[in-house]
């Protein structure tokens, strides 16, 4: 079972208040101003702050060809 969209739309990032996004992948939440991912383990979403991990937003993009 995956995180309902009525969920997503009430949870907020516990250390700055912010909307999180569900990751492409699904193995997470990710606050889209402090950058922290939140686990979610077993289709329950762990907003703990001492769980997160902080993302430098380097994952998503491509690396430069030269």
């Amino acid at each position: 079972m995956a995180i309902s969209q009525d969920l997503l739309e009430i949870l907020a990032c516990p250390a700055c208040k912010a909307k999180v996004e569900l990751k492409p992948d699904g193995s997470g939440l990710k606050c889209v101003e402090c950058r922290r991912v939140y686990p979610i383990r077993d289709d329950i979403p762990v907003m703990l702050v001492d769980e997160a991990t902080i993302e430098d937003g380097t994952e998503d993009q491509q690396p430069e060809k030269s």
